[in-house]
């Protein structure tokens, strides 16, 4: 790999309404290379069910590990970024192009992973100790969560639990915005990818706070359907992050 370069990169400012146009065109790119997205949307579908089948007893373990999903997502879509580059560049996209960015071994991206991964890990282990030292008798079923968490009257118990998560989502969402895209796009290092990725918040407060709303909204919808909502809601969310880096971090020509 050739030196990596160290200018620091323009990012833009968009309209708020801009992440609705991400949202469009990550259909379309779906749309364009179905199966590729539909695997990307299965896989996640199926792991959601088999935690949901393996904690369905221990849900304050599975609270944790579903939000988290949230969380290590983006590092999860790095095929379905390399499919939406392809398809803006006017190359041939399929299968051979997910295969080409799963074996070519990048430390970066590797590296960036592993700190996701440790953030969503960090944020289960909160999550199980907070419910659980917190809530008396402890929470074991989905109903369970509703009415002694989410329903609690007392200790701001729900109100408290979210809070935690703010906490941990902010910092990772703000690193993460524009990362992966960038990583796998340019010859940049890990750290001044990350700071790339703030400036574009910086830049673009409104924007960032609708584009979170509508990646939680629809990561919320497809877990409420017994993630059977996760085959659709990957894949589009996935291509559509592709575009938000396209927008917000200039691509300048030597």
């Amino acid at each position: 790999m050739n030196e990596v370069a160290r200018t620091p990169l323009h990012v833009r400012k968009v309209h708020p309404l801009r992440s609705l146009r991400w949202l469009q065109r990550g259909w379309q790119d779906f749309l364009a290379e179905p199966l590729v997205g539909l695997m990307h949307g299965l896989a996640a579908a199926l792991f959601g069910g088999l935690m949901l089948w393996l904690a369905w007893d221990k849900f304050w373990w599975l609270a944790g590990a579903l939000s988290g999903f949230l969380l290590v997502a983006p590092g999860l879509s790095t095929g379905l970024y390399a499919i939406s580059r392809a398809l803006q560049r006017g190359e041939p996209a399929g299968l051979g192009t997910v295969r080409r960015v799963w074996t070519a071994f990048d430390r970066r991206l590797a590296l960036f992973g592993v700190l996701l991964m440790l953030a969503g890990t960090g944020w289960v282990l909160t999550s199980a100790a907070y419910i659980t030292l917190a809530v008396q008798p402890p929470v074991s079923t989905p109903l369970d969560f509703v009415q002694r968490v989410v329903l609690a009257r007392e200790a701001f118990v729900f109100e408290t639990w979210l809070l935690l998560g703010g906490l941990l989502v902010v910092p990772v969402f703000g690193s993460s915005v524009v990362t992966i895209p960038l990583l796998m796009d340019r010859n940049v290092g890990v750290l001044q990818a990350v700071m790339t990725s703030w400036r574009t918040v910086m830049a673009n407060p409104g924007l960032m706070a609708l584009w979170s709303l509508l990646i939680m909204s629809l990561t919320l919808l497809g877990l409420a359907t017994c993630m059977v909502g996760l085959v659709l809601v990957v894949p589009v969310l996935g291509h559509a992050r592709w575009h938000a880096y396209r927008d917000l971090v200039v691509r300048e020509t030597v």
